[in-house]
């Protein structure tokens, strides 16, 4: 994908580094830094949903943009994704086996995809990150949301998202959409009480984090929620309405 570069600021040169006549100035345009976007919820919240038409949005606005997920994202996470939902002898897991092995991936996805496209000025969409962690290992698996943030922070470094947005919604109401025929997830088969403590360990995030993570009522239309979101994103980050017509990329999803 070619990149085209944005309006920028303008760098004075001394003319004596090119010049004995005039001074002389260039511009250098600069591709402006896009957000960090991540995606969060409990299953059957509708999150998935939100980051297709949040990546319609950015490809019909000319923003350069890249859609990855979690666990997987690269030939590496894409193996311990398998592993950790799909693989038939994963039923006797231990938690923190299942901590280590999204940490893993996640540590992959970060430095393989995520870092090296923000650099280049493009926004990535992440289908989960940290915040699952925090909440679906911490929280409901109760291996103690300090310890779990600790490997967070290592497995990330300093690639923390700029905005999050996490769709909350009642258990009732994830277990009928998680009806519709679908491979079989070891994550999607847990007891009622795991996903009350999910949702439960998503809200005290939102109440602790409120400038980074936006709390947003999953069960209501799914048009209006994609309008919250895009509204949420272009009052947080004006560079979105600003950024030429560039095609997307998408990780390994």
């Amino acid at each position: 994908m070619q990149l085209r570069w944005a309006h920028g600021p303008q760098v004075y040169v001394p003319a004596a580094t090119y010049s004995t006549i005039a001074p002389g100035y260039f511009t250098i345009d600069v591709m402006p830094r896009l957000p960090f976007i991540t995606f969060e919820g409990s299953e059957g919240c509708g999150k998935s949903t939100q980051v297709k038409r949040l990546a319609a949005r950015f490809e019909r606005s000319g923003i350069p943009f890249l859609v990855t997920r979690e666990p997987g994202g690269t030939a590496i996470g894409e193996s311990i994704r398998e592993l950790l939902q799909f693989a038939p002898h994963n039923a006797g897991m231990m938690p923190e086996t299942e901590l280590l092995l999204f940490e893993a991936s996640r540590s992959q996805l970060v430095r393989e995809i995520i870092k090296p496209a923000l650099e280049r000025a493009v926004c990535v969409i992440a289908d989960r990150f940290l915040d699952s962690t925090t909440v679906y290992q911490g929280a409901a698996r109760k291996l103690g949301r300090q310890f779990v943030e600790q490997l967070n922070a290592f497995a990330i470094g300093d690639c923390l998202p700029d905005i999050t947005f996490v769709l909350d919604i009642d258990a009732e109401t994830a277990r009928s959409r998680m009806q519709q025929p679908r491979r079989a997830d070891r994550m999607e088969q847990q007891p009622a009480e795991f996903y009350e403590q999910v949702r439960a360990g998503y809200r005290e995030l939102a109440a602790r984090e409120p400038t980074r993570i936006v709390l947003i009522n999953g069960s209501g239309d799914a048009d209006k929620i994609e309008n919250d979101i895009w509204e949420t994103l272009r009052a947080r980050f004006p560079v979105l309405a600003k950024t030429p017509n560039i095609r997307h990329q998408t990780s390994n999803i």
